[in-house]
């Protein structure tokens, strides 16, 4: 018998330790929190996509009474950077969830659906997108999909 051992390398920090980049994006995905549709859950999640051309692009998390008709937030915002931004490839996603009146202590990680999309958006422009998910008390930050979703499905 054989094992197979993963490892995902994942920095840590609080919001003072970011970059001056890093913490514009994150502001940005907090502000997205707050145009989240969210009446059944109550759970509010934000995100914002620095493009290669500087643009940075937000959406957030639309529910729907026909569960599961909504969509996340990282989806929403990359399918929107996609079809605005075609040619632009994503360098840097962030996210933010906010709920029962504030940000959450700890990040939220998304789920495998926004995973898989992650890993399409890395392949199409060959390139990893850096995550960053916001907590209040700690960030966590990913160099890209794969530390996220270490066997992941793809085309190849």
């Amino acid at each position: 018998m054989k094992y197979l051992k993963i490892t995902a390398k994942i920095r840590i920090c609080n919001y003072e330790e970011l970059l001056s980049e890093e913490k514009i994006i994150v502001d940005k995905a907090k502000e997205a929190t707050f145009r989240a549709y969210a009446p059944y859950s109550k759970f509010k999640v934000g995100a914002a996509a620095l493009l290669a051309n500087g643009e940075i692009v937000t959406g957030n998390n639309q529910e729907n009474v026909a569960f599961p008709s909504g969509l996340c937030a990282e989806r929403t915002t990359l399918f929107y950077a996609h079809a605005q931004y075609p040619d632009e490839a994503v360098k840097t996603l962030a996210i933010a969830a906010y709920t029962e009146g504030d940000f959450l202590d700890r990040p939220i990680s998304p789920c495998g659906a926004c995973r898989q999309v992650m890993l399409e958006t890395e392949m199409r422009f060959k390139q990893s997108i850096r995550i960053i998910l916001y907590g209040k008390e700690e960030i966590l930050i990913a160099e890209g999909i794969k530390d996220l979703l270490p066997l992941a499905f793809d085309s190849f």
